[in-house]
Order: C-alpha cells, then sequence, then structure tokens
C-alpha cells in the first residue's frame, strides 16, 4: 500500500505498551522460546529466533532476559503454544488479523469473540479478512538512516521486493522466503534494523470516521492487552486528528 506506514498503524497503540512493559516483555519472551523450540536455539541458525530478538532488543529487553527465554526452549522448558490465527471485522468495516499464541483454544477463541462483539466488531471465519493483506517480511529503518534514492538502492541491492519511503521512516518489503536474506543483507549495509517481522501488509486502506475510530481503538486496546495475542492488523486509516488524542 504505497504511502501507507505501519509506523502510524501502530503510533496510538505505543503510550499503553510503554506502560505495560512487564506484559510485552512477556510476549516477546514467549515469541523467543516457542522461536527457539521450533528449530535451533542459535540465532544465526534459526531465522525465526533472530527475528524475535530483533523485536525484543528494539523493546530494550536485556540480553539477560533474552538468554532466559532461549534456555527455556533448551532446556525443554516452558508450555507448548498453538499459534492461531483469528479474523474478522471491526467498526467502520474495517478487516482485522489477531495473531495468538495459546495453550487452551476454547479460552482464547471465546475472548477474542467476545471482544469483537463488545466493540462494534464481527469475528470471522480464517480467510475472511486475510485475503485483503499481503503477508510479507517488513524491515524497518528510521528516516536519518539515509535518503530516499539511496534507501531504494540498497533495496535493489539486498533483493528487496520495494522500499517504501515515508515522513515515519523507510520500509522494505519482501517475501515471506527472502526475508531472511534480505534482512541480513540491509543489516550488514546499514546496521541493524529499528524493526524485521513477517507481517500482514493491507493491500488498500479504509478511512474511519472518528466516532467509529475510537471504538476501534478501544477494541485493538483490548486484544492488544490479552495475554494470548501476539499480533493485531487492520486496513484502517485514522483521521490525525484522532491519531494525536489517543497518543495524547
Amino acid at each position: 500500500m504505497a504511502g501507507h506506514s505501519q509506523f502510524k498503524n501502530i503510533m496510538f497503540r505505543k503510550g499503553k505498551q510503554d506502560k505495560e512493559r512487564s506484559k510485552l516483555f512477556a510476549k516477546l519472551s514467549r515469541e523467543i522460546t516457542v522461536a527457539a523450540k521450533s528449530g535451533l536455539p542459535d540465532p544465526d541458525l534459526n531465522a525465526r529466533l533472530r527475528t524475535a530478538i530483533i523485536a525484543a532488543k528494539q523493546e530494550s529487553m536485556s540480553k539477560d532476559t533474552i538468554q532466559r527465554a532461549i534456555s527455556k526452549a533448551a532446556g525443554g522448558e516452558g508450555e507448548n503454544y498453538d499459534e492461531i490465527r483469528y479474523e474478522g471485522r471491526g467498526p467502520g468495516g474495517v478487516a482485522l488479523i489477531v495473531e495468538t499464541m495459546t495453550d487452551n483454544r476454547n479460552r482464547t477463541s471465546a475472548d477474542i469473540r467476545a471482544a469483537f462483539s463488545k466493540h462494534g466488531g464481527a469475528m470471522g471465519e480464517t480467510g475472511s479478512a486475510s485475503f485483503m493483506f499481503d503477508h510479507v517480511g517488513l524491515i524497518a529503518y528510521p528516516k536519518a538512516k539515509g535518503s530516499d534514492d539511496a534507501m531504494l538502492e540498497a533495496a535493489l541491492e539486498a533483493g528487496a521486493d520495494e522500499c517504501v519511503s515515508t515522513d515515519e521512516g523507510h520500509e522494505f518489503l519482501t517475501s515471506i522466503e527472502g526475508f531472511a536474506s534480505v534482512r541480513d543483507a540491509l543489516e550488514a549495509k546499514l546496521g541493524a534494523p529499528q524493526s524485521a517481522a513477517i507481517i500482514w501488509r493491507p493491500q488498500s486502506s479504509v478511512a474511519v470516521a472518528d466516532d467509529a475510530g475510537e471504538t476501534l481503538a478501544k477494541l485493538i486496546e483490548v486484544l492488544d492487552d490479552h495475554d494470548d495475542v501476539q499480533n493485531v492488523y487492520g486496513n484502517y486509516e485514522l483521521s490525525d486528528a484522532l491519531m494525536a488524542k489517543l497518543a495524547g
């Protein structure tokens, strides 16, 4: 979605996340442990684990905390989680994708459905929303890292599919298959990324009126706060005035 930034979509949630760092760290640690269990507990040999560690470092998680999460997997500790994706519609007709890790499918499904219902949305079947998104790798760098032309050149050299430069920063997009190699090539040229993850990127955006937008923001907040929810993606576009109000 040219010109549309993932940074803007998450801006209004950052304040709450910063206030609840212990909950955020718990989710990041869970991802690190699951990633380490899914392959070797070595980030150089496990692309998913490396991605999880980058996300944790971006949130200033300490090396000791990251290592403890990896050691849990290496020692066979920690619960076994199912990774489940839920899809639905939110206020304003937007499409939402909710990624979870859960040790109790029935509990999580009931909680997610209730959140949608209580806040003006409706949970749908698998595939009811994801067809409006592309499942891609996204590697982000701050605006100060270089000019738009320099970033485009870096994208071409690294094998990225696209580079989207906005006022918020530079986003390099890749296929899931090429994500790890592109990320490593960019890191070698530009240094550690601001973030790197496999995401659901909306193919187009839906402008949401401020009244529906406030309800939508509440729904996303409730979903984000749930212990089993790892990520929430949507194809919404909120007004700058509402973004400022929510961020404040």
